[in-house]
């Protein structure tokens, strides 16, 4: 059973996150690893908690969402999971969409001034 379980320092590389983060998600309870003396070791159920708080970290969910989330499953099982995700999932599509309408906005004005200023330097340059 030990070769299915990651150390500390391997769980950092595999996940590649830094010490400080993997102890903070420790501390907030989203990770729960096996302890030997002071080590650390994480097996299959905590590495695909892992996989799970990355995918969400990257869709922009908060981590105390992915934390609530996470004991919605052990709590209720795995349906409930699925329907509270469902909802986050609605919601985080919605800011998403926004935050994208937001970054167009700003290219959009971004390359129209970069556009004028270009312009301008030609005609200092005329």
């Amino acid at each position: 059973m030990a070769e299915d379980r990651l150390t500390f320092k391997e769980m950092c590389a595999t996940f590649d996150v830094t010490p400080r983060t993997l102890r903070y998600y420790e501390y907030i309870e989203l990770l729960h690893p096996d302890r030997e003396g002071r080590s650390r070791f994480y097996g299959p159920r905590e590495r695909a908690r892992m996989k799970l708080i990355m995918r969400g970290r990257k869709f922009g969910f908060a981590l105390e969402g992915i934390r609530q989330w996470l004991m919605i499953y052990e709590k209720e099982g795995t349906e409930a999971q699925m329907r509270a995700w469902l909802v986050s999932a609605d919601r985080q599509l919605l800011e998403l969409a926004e935050q994208r309408a937001q970054l167009d906005e700003a290219i959009d004005e971004l390359q129209g001034l970069r556009t004028d200023t270009a312009l301008a330097l030609e005609k200092i340059d005329s």
